[in-house]
């Protein structure tokens, strides 16, 4: 008997807790646009319209979303739960969620009316895993199996307290066993694949494995207006900062999917907003709101983190380390959260958006084939050939050097030339760098680590202060030669 079925997936990822409507950045007629988007209340409004219009809706998280801005870490993750648990939500996956702990990351699992779901995160007490594995769902008739992957860098590339007690997988190996399971002894209609580990890995994984049929990809933040095959497998990724919604709707005969639309939807200021969420978000805010609207400076540049070679809102985070500290070189991550900051006036919430966990600058003296090789290893984790060695996010942020780079070129062997400060680099010499957190400069590199007894926003607020209006252009910081 021919059964024809539809099913409509939406997919969140990456929003990083981004609770009310913010600037976004667009390419539009070959150019950056910002505008409005996002925010919890148009995405409410937007998936109880589409579930009134239709029958068959799975929403699905791939993680991401407990943390990123001041009201979510302030509050590690837990003024999301209420919000997060109005949406309707059959499952998630997790990486960001693990800033605040592994326990206090099963408190927040434990809130939520849907299941957190992970194939690759181990106690390394038993082995045995930490969440489950998978969820099943019965939408229009159709048996769904969702199996969660989570962020495997958590305990490579993070701070140690991210991961205490546990242990991260690819997942590539266990992954074959799951779909065996869901297809042979759960009978499923259709397997479906949340995965944090980005993009390109979750390309790679899926031309190794077979049997998924579609797959949500996060973590990399790309914003796919066209759905990408591999092999059987549908993949899409939807954009950060909750500003799009992924949105596939299939068409399913006979168990197999016989024909597929996607759309990546903007949240925009078009998008009715659902009242209730509304009243949720405000609840969430209110406590921060006062103190987080204060204008602490101004910016004559657009401040923001959309570029992977350098970025410049790291430009302005990277100068206000330097006027702090008096080094001749800065560093830190290569995050790709943070929404942009257009000219005009700065808030306090912009710059808790910028660096939320507000870490500690430090000092350290690097010697010059230190930086080399620091820079190279990090070149690695960003442009590896094979996507599994991939464990960044966009390229370190450096400001006090000049990088020519080959990114197409064999470890090791993709510094060209690099320049201090306009000085060809000595490898030999110490130079005196600022930076922040463990990726800013990985604990084996470098001597005399110092506390330089001021925190990233207080930072940025004496700059605008000394500065304001900032300028932080593009400096061609590594330029691929």
């Amino acid at each position: 008997m021919d059964t024809h079925k539809n099913l409509t997936i939406l997919q969140l990822n990456d929003t990083h807790a981004y609770l009310e409507p913010h600037q976004e950045m667009f390419w539009e007629s070959g150019k950056s646009k910002y505008r409005q988007a996002g925010g919890f209340a148009k995405i409410a409004g937007y998936m109880k319209q589409l579930r009134k219009e239709q029958k068959g809706v799975l929403a699905l998280d791939c993680g991401d979303t407990f943390h990123g801005t001041y009201p979510a870490v302030a509050s590690k993750g837990e003024v999301m739960v209420p919000v997060l648990n109005e949406l309707g939500l059959a499952a998630m996956t997790a990486h960001w969620e693990f800033a605040y702990g592994p326990e206090q990351f099963r408190k927040l699992s434990a809130m939520l009316n849907y299941p957190m779901v992970a194939i690759n995160v181990f106690e390394k007490a038993t082995d045995k895993l930490v969440f489950a594995p998978y969820a099943l769902k019965e939408v229009s008739g159709l048996k769904i199996g969702i199996v969660g992957i989570a962020c495997n860098i958590v305990d490579k590339t993070m701070p140690p307290h991210f991961s205490e007690g546990i242990y991260f997988t690819l997942g590539n190996e266990e992954l074959p066993g799951y779909i065996q399971k869901l297809r042979q002894e759960e009978k499923v209609n259709l397997l479906i694949l949340i995965s944090h580990l980005g993009f390109p890995q979750n390309m790679k994984l899926l031309s190794e494995v077979e049997g998924v049929d579609i797959c949500l990809s996060s973590h990399t933040h790309y914003r796919t207006t066209n759905a990408a095959k591999q092999g059987q497998t549908i993949v899409i990724e939807s954009g950060c900062h909750g500003s799009f919604l992924g949105r596939l709707d299939l068409t399913i005969e006979n168990g197999r999917i016989s024909n597929y639309k996607h759309e990546l939807v903007e949240i925009s200021d078009k998008l009715p907003d659902d009242a209730h969420m509304q009243e949720l978000v405000q609840q969430a805010v209110q406590p921060y709101k006062k103190e987080l609207n204060q204008i602490v400076g101004e910016t004559a540049t657009v401040l923001n983190r959309n570029n992977i070679l350098e970025s410049t809102m790291d430009n302005f985070l990277l100068q206000s380390m330097l006027h702090a500290t008096g080094a001749e070189l800065a560093f830190s991550n290569g995050w790709r959260y943070g929404a942009p900051v257009v000219p005009g006036p700065v808030t306090l919430n912009d710059l808790y958006n910028i660096i939320p966990m507000n870490p500690p600058i430090q000092t350290v003296e690097l010697t010059g084939q230190e930086l080399q090789d620091m820079l190279e290893e990090n070149l690695e984790k960003t442009f590896s050939p094979d996507p599994y060695a991939q464990q960044g996010g966009f390229l370190k942020r450096c400001l006090g050097l000049r990088a020519f780079v080959k990114i197409e070129a064999p470890k090791d062997n993709r510094i060209q030339k690099l320049f201090v400060n306009d000085e060809e680099l000595d490898l030999q010499r110490r130079y005196k760098a600022a930076f922040v957190t463990e990726q800013g400069v990985p604990e084996k590199y470098g001597a005399n680590r110092a506390n330089a007894g001021i925190k990233a926003i207080e930072a940025m607020k004496q700059y605008l202060d000394n500065h304001s209006p900032v300028r932080a252009d593009l400096l061609g910081t590594f330029t691929a030669v």
